[in-house]
């Protein structure tokens, strides 16, 4: 893909990964099912590669600015990162990041692989003073999940390049629509496609995107090892989901920045958290646990769901989950505004309020 000035991200989602505009070309590439190719060229065996994966990477990539991977989720790219972690090094954490990936950092500190240091992102100082010699590894989202705190990523890299650490942003809530960590000096990018990238609710897969060949190479090599890949068919499916990635995006934040609007005046809201881009909410409820439960419970367009990024929206009181942070309100409740109406989003939400 060709042009004179810098594409735009709608532009860019659309086209990137396509075949090459020749005659009888298919518009969108093809699904690959083949587990094993005829020996002699580059592809050999299909767990180092596949047409479908190579789409999707190449339309990633080109979106956040870098080389990107698939893998077969989100957690299978976590943990790849965090495999390379050398013996007993330090990785400094933000202590609101994805249960799962406070789960393998926890894990791998329970077996004397590594220590692991957590911070309030929102503190630059803290997290700076957290970052010294024996730090391998920063690891942070922007915003956090599902505490939506908002790191100053340029100061946390300039740290940690100065301590000789990499920095690891997971970009899943922003999206490389509205935020590009390795323009700004982050080493890589970590992403659950299966949310906003795929969009859908269909789709668990996960990529790592990185600007660095070698590093590119250091993680293509582990891929191929452990085998963490995705399907053809779900690398098809995210792909084109992410053809839409943009126009999602837009509706789903214009939704919640009016939702986090008119909840900000509800009586049985306490707090709304809304860093201003993004479809992720979380707020609040008063009374804590026990009205927060019967609000997920008492909606009809609202779904009552883990998950998030979805054309769909859904909402979850986080503290249900026991490994969630103890710092994360009893009553918080976080939500993924989908692309529906707003009005009738709105509606369905305050009757449910209004009846605590």
């Amino acid at each position: 893909m060709t042009s004179e000035k810098p594409l735009k991200p709608a532009t860019v989602a659309v086209h990137a990964g396509r075949p090459p505009h020749e005659p009888d070309q298919p518009l969108n590439t093809p699904i690959t099912m083949a587990s094993t190719y005829v020996a002699g060229g580059g592809k050999e065996y299909g767990r180092y590669t596949n047409d479908s994966w190579t789409a999707f990477e190449e339309a990633l990539g080109a979106l956040e600015g870098g080389r990107a991977l698939a893998f077969s989720s989100g957690m299978a790219a976590v943990t790849a990162l965090l495999d390379l972690v050398g013996q007993e090094s330090v990785v400094v954490a933000a202590r609101h990041s994805y249960l799962g990936t406070l789960g393998v950092l926890a894990d791998l500190e329970a077996r004397g692989r590594i220590k692991s240091r957590l911070v309030d992102v929102t503190d630059t100082d803290e997290v700076v003073k957290a970052i010294d010699e024996d730090t391998a590894l920063v690891w942070f989202e922007s915003p956090t999940n599902p505490a939506m705190e908002v790191a100053d990523i340029p100061a946390i890299v300039a740290a940690a390049r100065a301590a000789g650490a990499q920095v690891v942003v997971d970009n899943t809530f922003a999206t490389p629509v509205l935020q590009n960590p390795l323009a700004l000096g982050a080493d890589i990018v970590v992403h659950s496609a299966t949310k906003y990238i795929a969009g859908h609710s269909d789709v668990l897969m996960g990529a790592i995107v990185v600007a660095e060949p070698s590093l590119y190479d250091v993680l293509k090599g582990r891929r191929d090892l452990t085998g963490a890949i995705p399907g053809p068919f779900e690398a098809w499916l995210a792909l084109r989901g992410l053809r839409t990635l943009p126009l999602r995006v837009e509706r789903a934040s214009a939704n919640a920045a009016e939702l986090a609007r008119r909840l900000a005046e509800h009586p049985r809201i306490e707090e709304v958290r809304y860093p201003g881009m993004g479809g992720m909410v979380s707020v609040v409820v008063a009374g804590g646990a026990g009205p927060a439960d019967v609000l997920v419970r008492a909606t009809s367009l609202w779904v009552h769901a883990t998950s998030l990024g979805g054309v769909e929206s859904t909402f979850e009181r986080r503290r249900r989950w026991k490994a969630e942070a103890p710092t994360i309100p009893e009553g918080l409740v976080r939500l993924s505004v989908g692309i529906e109406d707003v009005d009738d989003l709105w509606a369905d939400l305050k009757g449910a309020l209004d009846g605590l």
